[in-house]
């Protein structure tokens, strides 16, 4: 059993945990066959339809960011559909359950806040508005990233854990 998270492609839509024990549990969750997309830097594994681009499935602007934010190769693309997220494969090539410490910035409330710095320079800036949800925090990170690729940006927890991510 692996224990993991739906992103529905319905933005208006609650993420959601579940089990997947077999193939057809993650065909399931993503409406077909299923296509990996690994995302190393957090130590998970997105799991997509693999026909949903050319089935125009609705564009899921959640885990297009949360993979943006994190692989920056992937600028350009999108994903589509709901999406499972599991952690990535151990030696034996099998799925793993979801690192804990994304699980709490998906699931759990927090404020966050983003921090900017021009390459090079060694002040951050903080941005005016802080946000109690990770990924719309992290979807505008990555804007500002996408309208100045000079800039650096990270993104902090700001109710007292320390928590942070960089851009790489």
């Amino acid at each position: 059993m692996v224990q993991g998270i739906i992103i529905p492609a319905d933005n208006t839509a609650p993420l959601r945990t579940t089990t997947l024990d077999f193939l057809e549990d993650y065909q399931r969750a993503v409406g077909g066959w299923i296509e990996a997309v690994d995302i190393p830097e957090l130590g998970v594994t997105m799991y997509v339809n693999e026909e949903g681009l050319i089935r125009d499935l609705p564009f899921n602007r959640r885990a297009t960011f949360l993979w943006r934010f994190h692989v920056p190769q992937a600028r350009d693309a999108r994903l589509v559909g709901d999406i499972a997220v599991v952690g990535l494969t151990d030696e034996e090539g099998e799925n793993t359950d979801m690192p804990s410490e994304l699980w709490r910035r998906l699931l759990e409330p927090g404020m966050y806040r983003v921090r900017t710095r021009e390459s090079g320079a060694t002040r951050w800036h903080e941005e005016p508005i802080d946000r109690d949800d990770y990924v719309e925090t992290m979807v505008w990170a990555v804007l500002l990233q996408e309208m100045s690729p000079a800039l650096e940006v990270r993104i902090e927890r700001v109710d007292g854990s320390g928590d942070m991510d960089s851009q790489p």
